[in-house]
């Protein structure tokens, strides 16, 4: 039976749960706190009928509230994470456990409060370093760990060991944004330019397909020959690229519902492919027996599949060699969308082109080029319905008084 005692403004819930394999007694705590302007007699009842449900879940052994946030986390990430997340969403809860298990991990999970991991966030925002760059944490790492105490804290409140989750409500300093660097028309002509001279097939094959189609750099590498409707010009996606250190190279489903995706492109993407697909051709009857029917683009002389991570050093290797100003592999999707907002595209044809989760994100991401461009609609029509020219040219023509 459930035992209640009072303490100070709240309410200690014990229950007994029998003995442990050392014969230790076991026993389950929830501590509840009464809604302000609740009346004794309201407080009385409801604290009753906590202490009888709690007993129930306590019985059903669906709860342990006296459980430490780290035993917890490990329950979680076995009996959820890892069978209904994406291994790289799981591999990337995986790696917010240090930092937060060492702040978090030996306190009771019912005694974690909101103002706990405000602190935390706080700190993360403002001293966090990556551990391998030591570079400080950007934001989007930093709610990455506030997804994981979240994540955890709802299956908590799930199964009654909780009454509400702590991390509602919880800010996440802005920071200072850096205005991310593309490439302009200029300099991206002068890159294609060398590249058709100097670029390695892969390279040109990548870099073509980047700015003509807009894809990430993963559903790039993840794109198979069975993907290319030689005949329409359409180039679908339909998996991703991905690496982990536990799974190595893999693909899986697209980033989003909506990144798969197929995209009429121009016969310059389709040019290239031709000579990458000849290339394997001429490699697949070099190797015989040892060639690895993969069925992607980027692929080893023996067929296996390119690591993801490889464009990049593509890019910076070039770019260093020719004297050319290097921006990350990502700003060559963002060239394509600015190009495309500065032409007219509106932001839901540009959002579904790009395979994003919804319009809002377009906006978010590209606010600044749509502003330039509803700022050239306005001269447009200023331009338009400019008829300065003419008045002047009629008070010339008018006789003096």
């Amino acid at each position: 039976m459930a035992t209640i005692r009072k303490r100070g403004n709240s309410y200690q819930i014990r229950v007994s749960a029998g003995y442990d394999s050392e014969y230790r007694q076991v026993i389950h705590t929830k501590t509840w706190k009464p809604t302000p302007g609740m009346t004794e007699r309201q407080i009385e009842k409801e604290v009753a009928r906590q202490a009888i449900m709690f007993e129930e879940l306590c019985k059903k052994g669906i709860v342990s509230v006296n459980i430490k946030f780290k035993d917890f986390s490990e329950q979680w990430l076995e009996n959820y994470a890892r069978v209904n997340l994406k291994s790289t969403s799981y591999q990337r809860m995986l790696s917010s456990t240090k930092r937060i298990y060492a702040a978090f991990g030996n306190m009771r999970v019912d005694s974690i409060t909101r103002g706990q991991i405000q602190s935390f966030i706080d700190n993360m925002s403002k001293n966090g370093k990556n551990m391998k760059t030591c570079k400080p944490l950007s934001r989007k790492s930093v709610i990455h760990h506030l997804n994981f105490l979240s994540d955890v804290f709802s299956y908590a409140l799930r199964q009654g060991m909780i009454e509400s989750n702590p991390c509602t409500e919880i800010f996440v300093p802005k920071g200072t944004k850096k205005e991310k660097q593309i490439y302009t028309v200029d300099e991206m002509k002068q890159l294609f330019k060398l590249a058709e001279t100097d670029g390695t097939l892969n390279y040109r094959a990548f870099l073509t397909l980047a700015v003509y189609s807009g894809f990430r750099n993963g559903e790039i590498m993840g794109l198979e020959w069975e993907d290319v409707d030689w005949e329409h010009n359409v180039i679908s996606v339909r998996r991703t690229s991905y690496y982990t250190t536990a799974d190595g190279n893999f693909t899986d489903t697209p980033k989003t519902k909506n990144s798969a995706r197929s995209l009429r492109l121009p016969d310059a993407v389709f040019s290239v492919l031709r000579e990458l697909k000849n290339e394997q051709n001429k490699n697949k009857k070099l190797c015989g027996s040892k060639w690895t029917n993969s069925g992607r683009l980027f692929v080893t002389p023996f067929g296996k599949p390119l690591f993801k991570g490889l464009p990049y050093k593509w890019h910076k290797s070039f770019t260093e060699k020719h004297g050319l100003k290097f921006c990350d592999i990502h700003s060559l999707r963002h060239f394509n969308a600015t190009v495309l907002i500065s032409s007219g595209v509106d932001a839901a044809t540009l959002s579904s082109a790009l395979g994003h989760s919804s319009i809002n994100t377009t906006i978010g991401i590209y606010c600044h080029a749509f502003r330039e461009a509803q700022a050239r609609t306005g001269q447009i029509i200023a331009s338009v319905l400019d008829f300065s020219e003419e008045q002047h040219g009629a008070r010339i023509n008018e006789a003096p008084v």
